[in-house]
């Protein structure tokens, strides 16, 4: 999969793609990542990419311009009057905006995305906002990462590209374990324990060294069950429940049960 990324801040991103699974992956091949200053692209001797809002206001505005022809530039298109809109239709890739309006990323929407697109291009906006013609004409889609603000798009990228590139087949080891992550099925994942069996007087529950993989597997469902319960219910709602995971939440619910 390749990640196209237009920033005003290039450098922000050597620490987090130069280390760890991210950086495995692009040794590995499974990932590209190109990394496009807006600023090479603004027109003028000054290279200027932002401007005053119309109608007056605080901040600074992202121009067009520059977005606009980093795009043109990337892909070897020119942009009809229309937008970009028409040429995605075509087969080009989906240009995402990151911003605190867009869609929520969840995990099932970024395992939609794994599957369908093998190229990305993402827009990092900085200052007020972007000039709203690249949300009209270029942009495709638009992702938030939280119902928050971030000073700009770049951290929120890194973000995406982290969650994506981990549902890529083969980029983990093991194949079953973003399976097994919390929300890939709709819940919270169950609690870990690791060497050694008693640290500080605390040991881990018995279960985890009996051998009994059914028994182990359902204590593991229970586990993500009640901690989901506790602490993000609203997630039950969308979440794939059996009959006796439904069973097990009521008899939590109980008076006198912990919730």
């Amino acid at each position: 999969m390749r990640f196209d990324i237009l920033t005003l801040f290039p450098e922000m991103f050597e620490g987090a793609f130069n280390a760890s699974i991210i950086s495995r992956a692009r040794e590995r091949g499974y990932i590209d990542i190109a990394l496009h200053n807006i600023r090479d692209y603004a027109p003028g001797k000054h290279r200027v990419t932002d401007d005053t809002p119309y109608g007056g206001g605080g901040g600074m505005i992202m121009k067009p311009e520059p977005i606009f022809l980093a795009v043109e530039s990337i892909l070897n298109i020119d942009i009809p009057g229309e937008g970009y809109h028409s040429l995605h239709r075509q087969g080009y890739p989906p240009i995402v905006m990151l911003t605190p309006q867009g869609r929520l990323l969840k995990q099932p929407l970024a395992q939609e995305m794994t599957a369908n697109f093998e190229r990305l291009i993402l827009i990092c906006g900085r200052y007020e906002g972007i000039d709203e013609r690249v949300r009209q004409y270029l942009a495709t889609d638009e992702l938030s990462i939280g119902d928050y603000v971030l000073s700009g798009g770049e951290i929120a990228a890194m973000i995406v590209v982290d969650v994506l590139t981990r549902l890529i087949p083969g980029v983990l080891g093991d194949e079953a374990a973003t399976a097994k992550d919390s929300h890939s099925g709709g819940l919270l994942e169950h609690p870990h324990y690791t060497r050694p069996p008693e640290f500080r007087g605390h040991g881990i529950p018995e279960i985890l060294l009996s051998g009994h993989h059914a028994k182990l597997e359902q204590w593991r469902r229970e586990q993500s069950l009640a901690r989901t319960l506790a602490r993000r219910p609203d997630l039950l709602a969308q979440a794939n429940l059996s009959d006796s995971d439904r069973a097990y939440l009521a008899q939590l619910q109980q008076p006198g049960e912990p919730e």
